[in-house]
């Protein structure tokens, strides 16, 4: 049965500003393409307003989008951006509450379900606010990348708006701005053309600097994508998978006492945090969650999401790595329970010691199990099918 953590966890905490976003950009079409719009705020609105409710609602939707694509990366930024549009979206869908569509008789609320899930969704991104704690770290790269193609959106609106006389189609600084994003995008309509030779050598220049500073841009984008597909080829996880880890067990090491471990989980959200690149990129190939890094290291195990993890799990044939991986776990997290298997017996207390729960020796299990067999204690196999069975 599911507990409020479910409901209002991080998953719903990203479905529904998800779903708002789909409904924004949806009724933001409708009203683009709707014959008149009417609603209880209507009458109060000035007639630009009205007509560009349609168009500030899809681009709200489309922000709204990137605002959880942050909070996927459990970004602070992107839950702050979330808090913000939200109540805009509801806004906008009470400016826009029914559309009058040619042929249809009574106008359609196609905005209600939008202003509706929009107030329901902000108290569940507000109560999970402690979920979202990492900070945007922007490279050196992008931010000159972002201040490039800012740069360079400055340079051609101010200087075409400037030379307005000399290009035909330019008036405002609304045309200006349109200009420099044609530009730089290199779609170039057309409608707007220098008819002098300074606008000419203006706009020979907007091209080169918009050309190349939007292209950084979308470099400096599609970098970090490409490097997260070739780290998942490579067998682990991408950091948007490790971040969506909630009430997960932590498989830290992989060794022989690790698979039988590793198929009782079926049922249960896990991740395997080995060292092993070969390992890892098997474990990868049966589409076992892992994660390629040392499992006694502080880093690998933040990342994992040890802060949020149920239990965790040690059983390599490694008892010094597992101790050392305990020793990490219980520092960072003193509440997750904490179980290990031993290889030897005389590690047992060691384990313990090092911060273990509950610890378990296998070959010592076994052992006995074996030994109370060939005495002719009818039992033991029956305890042994008890317990595989349980």
């Amino acid at each position: 049965m599911k507990g409020p953590r479910d409901w209002f966890g991080v998953r719903a905490t990203l479905l529904l500003p998800t779903l708002v976003a789909v409904l924004s950009f949806a009724t933001g079409v409708a009203n683009i393409s709707a014959a008149t719009v009417s609603g209880p705020l209507a009458p109060y609105l000035p007639t630009a307003v009205e007509r560009t409710v349609g168009f500030t609602g899809t681009l709200t939707g489309f922000l709204l989008l990137s605002s959880v694509y942050g909070l996927r990366r459990r970004l602070r930024a992107a839950w702050y951006a979330t808090i913000l549009l939200l109540p805009l979206t509801a806004v906008q869908g009470l400016l826009q509450p029914s559309v009058a569509v040619p042929g249809v008789g009574q106008p359609l609320p196609v905005s209600a379900p939008l202003v509706v899930l929009s107030i329901v969704s902000l108290p569940t991104v507000l109560m999970n606010r402690r979920l979202f704690d990492r900070r945007w770290d922007v490279s050196t790269t992008q931010l000159a990348a972002i201040a490039a193609l800012a740069g360079g959106q400055i340079y051609i609106t101010v200087g075409s708006y400037a030379l307005r006389e000399s290009f035909g189609g330019i008036e405002t600084l609304t045309d200006a701005l349109y200009f420099a994003v044609v530009t730089s995008s290199t779609v170039g309509y057309g409608d707007i053309a220098a008819q002098s030779q300074s606008a000419r050598l203006f706009a020979t220049s907007a091209v080169v600097i918009g050309t190349a500073s939007f292209a950084l841009a979308l470099g400096s984008v599609l970098g970090p994508a490409i490097q997260s597909r070739i780290t998942r080829a490579l067998g682990t996880m991408t950091e948007t998978q490790l971040d969506l880890l909630e009430d997960h067990l932590l498989v830290l090491g992989y060794g022989d006492l690790t698979e039988p471990i590793i198929d009782e989980l079926a049922d249960v959200e896990f991740v395997v945090v080995t060292d092993s690149q070969e390992r890892a990129s098997r474990l990868q190939s049966r589409d076992i969650p892992v994660l390629t890094d040392d499992p006694s290291d502080e880093e690998p195990q933040l990342r994992a999401g040890i802060e949020r993890a149920r239990a965790v799990v040690t059983a390599t044939n490694d008892d010094a790595q597992d101790a050392l991986a305990i020793l990490t776990a219980r520092q960072l997290n003193p509440e997750v329970r904490v179980v290990a298997a031993a290889t030897d017996r005389e590690n047992v207390e060691k384990l313990r010691r090092a911060g273990a729960d509950s610890v378990i020796s296998p070959a010592v299990i076994g052992s006995h199990l074996l030994v109370q067999s060939a005495l002719g204690e009818d039992d033991s196999e029956s305890i042994a099918d008890r317990i595989l069975r349980e």
